[in-house]
This record gives structure tokens, sequence and C-alpha cells, in this order.
């Protein structure tokens, strides 16, 4: 695995879905843009969000088909992380497995390093 931010076919396929529902999923120039914010209550907290403009110091991934692009110093917290969905019933929504986290609220929402 090289360092990277992955994301897994349940994610594609919800992001898709989420994408087609903004009326953007036919506009191959907007993407995934994935960042870390304070907050949270373990500290720091995952923002997800469609954007179709990059800037000078954003890093780009390619993977599963999908572009995802995230703030060099969200990347640092984030690398080698994986993008997932879950629909069970424990709980709906994206989720990340981040191994750079030495804790994650129950939530899943927040976490530290």
């Amino acid at each position: 695995m090289e360092n990277g931010i992955y994301i897994s076919d349940k994610a594609k396929v919800k992001v898709q879905q989420l994408m087609a529902d903004a009326g953007i999923g036919a506009d191959d120039t907007y993407f995934l843009r994935v960042g870390v914010v304070g907050g949270g209550c373990s500290g720091l907290s995952y923002k997800l969000d469609f954007d179709n403009e990059t800037k000078p110091m954003d890093q780009v991934f390619e993977d599963n088909g999908m572009k995802v692009v995230t703030d060099l110093k969200s990347f640092l917290y984030l690398v080698n992380t994986m993008l997932d969905f879950s629909d069970g019933l424990n709980g709906k929504g994206f989720f990340f497995s981040n191994p750079n986290a030495s804790r994650s609220c129950g939530c899943g929402e927040s976490f530290a390093v």
C-alpha cells in the first residue's frame, strides 16, 4: 500500500449516489474533498465535501476509480486512511479506518493522534 487515502466499494457507491443527488454526478470536474478540522470529543474531526477546484498545496489521489483530494495538513493525519460506509443497524454513515489515530470517540466522527 502506497501512502494515500483510499475508498471502499461501499463508500464509492454512496459518494456517487450523493453526487448524483446533488446534480453533479455527471460533472467529472467534481471530486471528494476529505479533511481534518479541530473539534469533536477526541480533538480532531473528519470533514467530507464535494469540490471542483484544487488548491496549490492539495494532495490528489485516485483510488477505486474516484478522485480524492485533501490539503497537505490534513494528509499528515490521513495517510493510509480508508473511507468506508456502513448501512447496518449499529450505525449508518461514512467512517474512517485511520491507522494514525491513537484513539477515537464512540461515534467514530472524531479522533486523536
